[in-house]
């Protein structure tokens, strides 16, 4: 029942994501953090199989700090989103693919602008505006699509978050409790509280 938004504005993206932790009806933990810091200026949310998450945000975010030390800068987001995406078309077609939807924020401090990437488990990959991954998207995609405003400060943005994460709640039969939201713009990665 994983749930996870993700929203570019005026210089920031937002990502949120669910933080409970469950395998078939069993709920295993609440505080599960499931968005990885993965470069300064990069973040990327995952949900999908538990032990596929964990190995492949690692995996990620290992290869794009040994690229930082090989080569002393880091890659822009539209080039991580790349070769993330050429990593998980790869394992696809290999014996042991990984089960994981993506979402990577990231602002690209040479041109000073947002970008958001959806990456599914199948290596499809697209830059959105906003985008939801899991049981909570069917809800929230059409909140998104009517209240997002690519101009919105991020006051505007988080209030937008908020009604997608209210709308969930009330709609969805297991819906999350706590959601961890972090933000990311020409100062880095932080955490935020709605």
């Amino acid at each position: 029942m994983e749930t996870s938004f993700a929203i570019t504005g005026k210089g920031y993206v937002i990502v949120a994501s669910d933080t409970t932790a469950a395998r078939s009806i069993v709920k295993m933990k609440t505080d599960d953090d499931k968005i990885k810091v993965v470069s300064p200026h990069l973040l990327m949310s995952y949900s999908g199989e538990p032990g596929d998450t964990i190995q492949f945000a690692e995996y990620v975010e290992r290869n794009l700090r040994l690229f930082n030390i090989r080569n002393n800068y880091s890659l822009r987001p539209s080039a991580a989103a790349s070769w993330i995406r050429r990593s998980l078309a790869q394992s696809l077609r290999s014996r042991k693919p990984y089960s994981v939807n993506l979402m990577l924020g990231g602002f690209d401090v040479t041109t000073d602008s947002p970008h958001l990437y959806w990456i599914d488990y199948l290596g499809t990959m697209t830059e959105v505006p906003f985008g939801a991954h899991g049981y909570g998207s069917y809800f929230a995609l059409s909140l998104l699509d009517r209240y997002h405003d690519p101009e919105a400060t991020l006051e505007e943005g988080l209030a937008t978050l908020k009604r997608c994460i209210d709308e969930v709640a009330k709609r969805l039969v297991v819906s999350p409790g706590k959601y961890k939201i972090k933000v990311v713009d020409k100062d880095g990665t932080r955490e935020v509280e709605l």
